[in-house]
């Protein structure tokens, strides 16, 4: 039996076994399931800053989970060893909705507001962060997603009222740049700007050089954020060369800090990272 993958805009079309183009989702009897299920790759207590959320209980530390697989193909991924990896690829531990959230509820003491989903792109597990967020806020506690925000209209709509915060790459401002990563701009900007009616959210944009790091592209960008909501706060990152793009240089600091200050026209809160 085939089906239809409806979680974001590739609608896989699965015969029985076949694997979707996230490398995390299978076709079994009939219906779409996650591979990926309680399957974690990743688990740290980080600060929060370091989502990047600038704006979203400073100082605190939150627990940190990741899993496989990524529904884009984004030749400079920093994660590519998971967000790459498919299943039966990559060392993973079982951990239940139950016993993450008892695990963040254990690690209150040392300052954990919560659970974030990120690392690899958490959404291509979505029932696993969907029963996990259920759990962590039954315990009092926050849930974060990091996320490049590519998932269909309706399960973000029934996945924001367990989100507390999101921060969520927009990876440029040019269809045809989205297109290169497996992506859909139209798809990010619906679903930030969903977000921004519900929940905190914040955004990510990587400067790579020669490719998204235009005045012009961050100008439109920040107008477009700004007419969403002015108080997003928006993180503009230098690029490393990284996984299928190390030809390329660094983005220079000083890019970095002019497109900085071309966003500031627009936003109340922008911010620079890895300078």
């Amino acid at each position: 039996m085939n089906a239809n993958c409806e979680l974001c805009f590739h609608h896989c079309q699965l015969a029985e076994g076949q694997i979707g183009f996230c490398r995390a989702r299978m076709c079994r009897d009939g219906i779409v399931m996650p591979l990926n299920y309680g399957r974690l790759t990743s688990l740290a207590l980080d600060p929060i800053e370091k989502k990047p959320l600038r704006r979203f209980r400073p100082r605190s530390l939150i627990l940190s989970v990741g899993s496989f697989g990524c529904n884009l193909r984004c030749p400079f991924c920093q994660n590519h060893e998971i967000s790459m990896a498919s299943d039966g690829s990559i060392q993973t531990v079982d951990v239940s909705p139950e016993q993450l959230a008892n695990k963040a509820a254990e690690l209150i003491p040392r300052g954990n507001i919560g659970v974030a989903y990120t690392y690899n792109e958490p959404l291509v597990g979505y029932e696993y962060v969907r029963d996990c967020a259920a759990a962590v806020h039954d315990r009092g506690m926050v849930n974060v997603l990091v996320s490049n925000g590519t998932i269909e209209e309706q399960p973000w709509r029934e996945l924001l009222p367990y989100l507390d915060a999101a921060n969520i790459d927009l990876k440029g401002f040019t269809s045809a740049w989205y297109r290169r990563l497996g992506g859909d701009l139209d798809t990010v900007k619906r679903s930030i700007a969903l977000a921004a009616e519900q929940c905190h959210v914040e955004v990510t944009s990587l400067l790579v050089p020669g490719e998204n790091d235009s005045v012009e592209e961050i100008r439109a960008l920040a107008q477009w954020l700004a007419s969403v909501r002015q108080d997003i706060p928006l993180h503009l990152s230098r690029f490393f060369p990284r996984y299928q793009m190390q030809d390329r240089p660094p983005t220079p600091v000083e890019r970095v800090y002019r497109l900085a200050e071309e966003a500031r026209n627009w936003l109340n809160y922008v911010y620079t990272g890895n300078c």
